[in-house]
């Protein structure tokens, strides 16, 4: 997709006031009547070279909470960017989506390995050699949340950014 100046200008505007990749495609298709998916939207911002803002992280006290919430960063298991810790068989703690990659891609691909969904519900994923994204679920028919989808590709980001990819 080609984008106008004037187009890739407001994107970085919408990035600059602090707009997740989710709400900058959500203004595309309203404001710019470009319609992309989440993936292409991250594909099209790294193009451009353009990142959205970090959110400010809560100024409350450490103690205030019991239970501390999970970050993108910790949601997979410690090892998982190596390949060395198996798709775990119970669902994943918190309801959190958890993505590991496989030390040894699977055949026809770059890269390869296994998502846990909020739901408990597990595929098997990989980027082919075209950078094409790939999902097989466990259970047939299965389609995982919009939530699920956004939280696993910034997931398989941080993990394959792990790698060097």
């Amino acid at each position: 997709m080609n984008l106008t100046d004037a187009q890739k200008q407001q994107i970085s505007t919408w990035l600059d006031e602090g707009l997740k990749v989710a709400d900058v495609q959500k203004k595309m298709i309203a404001e710019l009547g470009v319609t992309m998916t989440y993936m292409e939207v991250r594909f099209l911002l790294d193009d451009l070279r353009l990142k959205p803002k970090d959110p400010e992280p809560p100024k409350a006290p450490a103690a205030a909470s019991p239970i501390a919430p999970a970050s993108a960063g910790t949601s997979a298991p410690a090892g998982a960017a190596a390949g060395l810790v198996p798709d775990a068989a119970a669902p994943v703690p918190g309801g959190r989506t958890s993505v590991t990659v496989d030390k040894l891609a699977r055949p026809g691909t770059v890269v390869s390995g296994k998502v846990t969904f909020s739901d408990g519900q597990k595929a098997d994923w990989y980027l082919d050699e075209m950078g094409r994204p790939g999902l097989v679920p466990a259970q047939k028919g299965y389609r995982p949340t919009q939530t699920d989808i956004m939280e696993f590709q910034d997931l398989l980001q941080v993990e394959l950014q792990k790698l060097g990819f």
